[in-house]
C-alpha cells in the first residue's frame, strides 16, 4: 500500500467530516459519492447472513447514499475520533448514529454500540474502499423503538420491509472482505 503525506490525510478527513456534517444537516447525502475512486469498494456486515457489497463509484452514489439512506436523511453521523495511519494510507474513524427524532425522555434516540468506517485513502482525495461496522442489533432495536412510538419515516418502514432484498445485499457466504485487504 502506498504512503501519503499525513497532512494530505487529515485534510481529506477534514474534507470528508465537514462533507459529512453538510449532509446530516440538509439530509442530502449524494455528495459524498464524489470522495470514491471509479473502482471503490465500500461494505459493511448486516448481521449473521448478510454484507453490503457497493462495487465501483456507481454503485456506492446509487446504493450507500441512496436506497441505503432512505428513511434516513436527516440523521447525523458525527465523528468522535480518527486513528490516521499516513505510512499505510488508512484511516480509521469512529462515530455517532443519531436521529433527529427525540424519544419520550426528551433525549434524540441513538445507536448505541460502536459505529465506524475503516478507510483507504488513494490519493487525490478519494477513497478506494471503505468498511463500516456499527452494532447492527442495536440500530434494529432503535428502528423499532422508533416504530412503536410512531416516529420511523415511512421510507425506513419501507426499507425494514424490504429486509434483505435491498440493493447491494448479498449472502455472507458469497462474499469474503477479508480478501480485499492487502
Amino acid at each position: 500500500m502506498p504512503s501519503f503525506p499525513r497532512d494530505e490525510m487529515e485534510e481529506m478527513m477534514r474534507r470528508w467530516v465537514a462533507a459529512n456534517d453538510r449532509a446530516g444537516e440538509t439530509g442530502d447525502w449524494s455528495p459524498m459519492g464524489e470522495f470514491y475512486t471509479d473502482d471503490a469498494l465500500y461494505t459493511w456486515n448486516n448481521g449473521s447472513k448478510y454484507e453490503f457489497v457497493a462495487d465501483g463509484r456507481k454503485q456506492i452514489q446509487d446504493w450507500v447514499f441512496g436506497t441505503e439512506m432512505e428513511g434516513l436523511g436527516r440523521w447525523t453521523y458525527p465523528y468522535v475520533r480518527e486513528l490516521i495511519d499516513e505510512r499505510q494510507g488508512e484511516i480509521v474513524g469512529f462515530w455517532k448514529q443519531v436521529a433527529p427524532e427525540k424519544d419520550p425522555q426528551g433525549d434524540y434516540y441513538e445507536i448505541a454500540g460502536t459505529g465506524g468506517s475503516w478507510f483507504r485513502y488513494a490519493g487525490d482525495f478519494r477513497w478506494s474502499w471503505q468498511r463500516d461496522f456499527f452494532d447492527h442489533a442495536n440500530a434494529g432495536s432503535v428502528f423499532m423503538q422508533m416504530a412503536q412510538n410512531g416516529q420511523l419515516t415511512p421510507e425506513m418502514q419501507e426499507r425494514m420491509k424490504k429486509g434483505s432484498r435491498m440493493p447491494g445485499w448479498v449472502k455472507r457466504e458469497t462474499f469474503d472482505w477479508y480478501g480485499t485487504i492487502d
